[in-house]
């Protein structure tokens, strides 16, 4: 099973898809943010880690990067493919 398919296995509960759907993209957008706006980066940073970890609590699981690091990478790759792939309403 590769990367991805594995962090999609370990993210099945709704709340968690949820929270990290919110979490990830705050996470990415609070790194340039830390040298241009340091507290709204901040802010973005740990609030979207808490929305991840509280998603994990949904999930009964701990996070995938706790196995493998790259799996910080994996994650906001899964939710662009996700964005870019949901159907049209």
């Amino acid at each position: 099973m590769g990367y991805l398919e594995s962090y999609n296995a370990s993210h099945k509960n709704r709340i968690n898809r949820a929270l990290h759907s919110l979490g990830i993209p705050a996470i990415v957008i609070s790194l340039p943010l830390l040298f241009f706006h340091f507290w709204w980066g901040v802010g973005l940073f740990i609030g979207g880690w808490i929305l991840q970890f509280l998603g994990h609590y949904f999930e009964g699981k701990p996070p995938a990067f706790f196995s493998d690091p790259l799996y910080l990478i994996v994650g906001p790759y899964w939710w662009l493919k996700k964005m870019l792939t949901r159907k049209k309403d």
